[in-house]
């Protein structure tokens, strides 16, 4: 089942890192494209806007296709996207291609984690869900950096094909080793919206909405602070943004293994030490050696609750799953907005480059607020459906097979 998990790791790890490369590739954008670095960084958040807005239509459009070919859908709508970023002759056509790069992006991790948790047994769920969510994360390791490197010797237009090439690997991927998801329940869209009515299912998105902001306040941020109050040169920047993300690869993991052991007690856990590391990092951004190891820390605290946020929404809409997984990387895109606002607000009031700091500790402990209320809920349903997880895995081989 590993392997089949792997390339559902691939095809994280092109869409990380053409959500985030941009962030590294602004200059050659805008020299480029003769626009701002503003008006460049607006990319950004036309992707941003994607994933919002296609995470819900596009679920609800296909709930009752089998989960392996609205995978093979989405990552193929993902790859022509990415295709029309490379060719795109203007600015504007740009912008309207990563909008559309950005669609299926919650549809497919929310259909991702899915597929993932069905084939493993129950009590391995959020291993292989955070297994699938390694790829994102090591995009901000690996992918990134190398797209930015390229982008810079060869052009914008480089980062974009990069993706295309591994997005298009994938795509075959998927199409060859993950099994057909024939025995997962076609649910219709009114019950997948029936199941957001629940409260225990929008306080868990909140969750992520809102104590996720405080990663996204110390995140975006992170290079005046490490330059201006730690002291690095903006060379090393990027060592300090492979350490966050050599941290948040980490983290996934860890945090897949505790929400297998423990779900909520971890989940409490791991956001109030992450509102208490930001805290911290108030203090440390001032001394190069211990902001560094920081940068180290709030990585691996921060993706920590990820897969147990993933794995607490397939509990509590354990009968109609598919709207309410892909809302959450909705969810984790308002956090990044809401962070990155929030923190600049606290530096445009005069509090300093630091106070996004204090800004996202106290969001990350609201976040807590939320999780404990949802925690105190249940969901009208059982929260482990059999069928999926419970199906031996000599069957599920030969539904592999059968697959290829």
């Amino acid at each position: 089942m590993r392997l089949a998990l792997l390339p559902l790791a691939l095809a994280a790890f092109a869409i990380g890192t053409s959500e985030f490369v941009v962030m590294g590739v602004l200059p050659e954008l805008s020299d480029g494209l003769a626009v701002t670095i503003p008006e460049a960084g607006r990319l950004i958040s036309a992707y941003a806007i994607g994933v919002v807005v296609g995470a819900p239509v596009l679920t609800a459009a296909a709930s009752r296709v089998e989960h392996k070919r609205l995978l093979l859908w989405l990552l193929a709508m993902f790859t022509a996207g990415n295709v029309a970023s490379t060719l795109a002759p203007n600015y504007e056509v740009l912008i309207a291609a990563r909008f559309v790069s950005g669609l299926p992006h919650g549809a497919f991790f929310g259909v991702g984690a899915i597929v993932a948790a069905g084939m493993v047994a129950h009590d391995r769920r959020a291993r292989a869900i955070a297994l699938m969510m390694a790829g994102l994360t090591v995009s901000n390791v690996i992918g990134v950096p190398l797209g930015t490197l390229a982008a810079q010797q060869f052009g914008w237009r480089t980062a974009f094909a990069i993706v295309v090439v591994i997005s298009a690997a994938a795509l075959v991927a998927i199409a060859i080793v993950v099994p057909a998801q024939t025995h997962a329940p076609r649910v219709g869209v009114a019950a997948e919206t029936r199941a957001l009515l629940r409260p225990a299912v929008w306080l868990t998105l909140l969750t992520g909405a809102v104590g996720f902001g405080g990663l996204f306040a110390f995140y975006s941020y992170v290079a005046p602070m490490m330059t201006d109050l730690a002291g690095f040169s903006p060379a090393s920047v990027t060592i300090i943004l492979a350490l966050l993300g050599t941290g948040m690869t980490l983290g996934n993991f860890l945090g897949g293994r505790l929400a297998d052991w423990k779900l909520l007690p971890s989940l409490y856990v791991s956001i109030a030490v992450l509102a208490c590391m930001l805290a911290v990092m108030y203090v440390a951004v001032h001394t190069a050696a211990f902001a560094a190891v920081m940068a180290f820390v709030i990585g691996v605290c921060a993706s920590t609750p990820i897969p147990m946020i993933q794995t607490r929404l397939l509990d509590v809409a354990s009968d109609a799953p598919t709207l309410a997984s892909s809302l959450h990387h909705s969810a984790f895109n308002v956090a990044n907005a809401n962070g990155a606002w929030l923190g600049g607000l606290a530096i445009g009031a005069g509090f300093g480059l630091a106070s996004p700091n204090l800004v996202g500790a106290g969001l990350a402990l609201l976040g807590l607020v939320l999780a404990v209320l949802s925690g105190s809920l249940r969901s009208t349903r059982p929260q482990a459906p059999a069928a999926p997880n419970t199906t031996p895995e000599p069957a599920l081989a030969h539904t592999s097979g059968g697959s290829n």
